[in-house]
């Protein structure tokens, strides 16, 4: 057999796609391509997010060696054909096992749930080290959002996969301390070695003319001057809670000066749509997922930015669109529980504000309190950037898994 590679990425979206799930395994796979590790990806074939007309199933980028598979992909708005998705992934690579021999380290991601244990056979069968990168914590989440119930037949298939899984991992990368504490604690198998805390980020793009951002034709119907223009970008789905920023919304709905911004998906966006429509609410504008230069339009025109996590998926789940905020200077609120990284972070350093699930009179007296105070708005701004280049940057974070690979692979 021919001398080993080093690396392999398995997971479901890589490049060309543009989704954080794509572009935080491809940042990492090009920083320890660059560290001089032979490194391929093995992925799913692109779809819903991507703008390339025809992508190969087979190419070399950035030194990086892709296999995409095909795979069955129904829309995502409902659970079973998320499901089926995954399945059909995960099955796509479980006929391709053989190949897995082939690789030192495989570097594996907790969505699609499953999708580990096929990792976790190659380290038991061909003794790859497997580094898992957590980050959702299954079956949990499912039960919080009610998506399935504890006694269903898909969690207790979770819990054997899981148990299957946490015996044949060399490492576990969590995204908080938060995560770690919560893996410790019910994922008996697993010590405090064995589970690496790297965040993830964004790339910094540096502080960009808030005019010039303006004159995006996309974002005429948003009213800045003496306005605030507070905003929501990326997923609203069954992990983020809406329900707390929905009461702000109508609470703030005859204060002219306020303005609502949202971007993205998820089956909760459709809710707020019909809320909007319904209750006549005039202080929100709705976009479709944006990125690229429009992203980062959105982001310099925006005064500041909530994001939340549904009741009880605190250490079980980031919001990581947390780093874009910071990156750009600007304010955060964040719904969330209050022993995150994310809330400390804005707390311990005055860079923002947090809350629990509910607590919408918090929400809305801290959107008033930026509001009338500008001053604080930007100290909170300052200090958010200067979180975000202290521990939240892409050469950073992904410097940690360079340097996590060079010692798992010398042991």
């Amino acid at each position: 057999m021919k001398k080993k590679k080093d690396i392999l990425f398995l997971c479901q979206y890589f490049y060309p796609e543009y989704v954080s799930s794509a572009t935080l395994p491809f940042d990492t796979a090009l920083a320890l391509s660059k560290s001089g590790f032979t490194v391929e990806a093995m992925s799913g074939y692109p779809k819903e997010y991507n703008q390339i007309d025809e992508v190969p199933m087979k190419e070399t980028h950035e030194n990086i060696e892709i296999k995409r598979l095909k795979y069955i992909q129904l829309k995502r708005t409902n659970f079973i054909g998320r499901l089926i998705n995954y399945f059909s992934f995960t099955l796509s690579v479980a006929l391709r096992f053989w190949q897995l021999r082939k690789y030192k380290a495989i570097i594996v991601y907790s969505n699609p749930p499953v999708l580990p244990l096929i990792a976790a056979l190659a380290n038991k069968l061909f003794d790859t080290k497997v580094i898992f990168v957590s980050y959702d914590v299954y079956p949990e989440m499912a039960y919080i959002t009610n998506t399935i119930s504890e006694d269903s037949i898909i969690s207790k298939m979770m819990k054997i996969v899981n148990k299957s899984i946490f015996k044949h991992v060399n490492k576990v990368v969590a995204l908080s301390n938060e995560m770690k504490a919560y893996l410790l604690k019910h994922r008996k198998s697993l010590s405090e070695q064995q589970i690496e805390v790297i965040p993830n980020w964004y790339e910094d793009k540096g502080l960009s003319n808030e005019v010039e951002s303006s004159k995006n034709t996309l974002f005429n119907s948003i009213k800045k001057g003496g306005n605030l223009v507070v905003s929501y970008f990326g997923n609203m789905g069954i992990c983020q809670d809406l329900d707390t920023i929905a009461d702000a919304i109508r609470e703030l709905k005859d204060d002219n000066r306020i303005q609502f911004v949202f971007a993205g998906h998820g089956n909760k966006m459709k809710t707020l749509k019909s809320i909007v429509e319904t209750e006549n609410l005039n202080n929100v504008i709705i976009f479709d997922f944006l990125h690229g230069q429009d992203f980062q339009d959105a982001l310099n025109i925006s005064d500041c930015f909530i994001v939340s996590l549904a009741d009880g998926l605190t250490g079980l789940a980031v919001p990581s669109k947390t780093y874009s905020y910071m990156m750009a200077s600007k304010p955060v609120i964040a719904i969330i529980g209050e022993d995150s990284d994310i809330a400390k972070d804005l707390t311990d350093n005055n860079a923002g504000f947090a809350m629990e699930v509910g607590e919408s009179k918090k929400l809305i007296n801290s959107i008033k309190e930026l509001l009338t105070d500008k001053g604080k708005r930007e100290d909170m701004g300052k200090n958010c950037r200067d979180i975000f280049l202290e521990k939240y940057t892409k050469d950073q974070c992904t410097e940690q898994y360079v340097n996590m690979m060079k010692r798992i692979l010398e042991d």
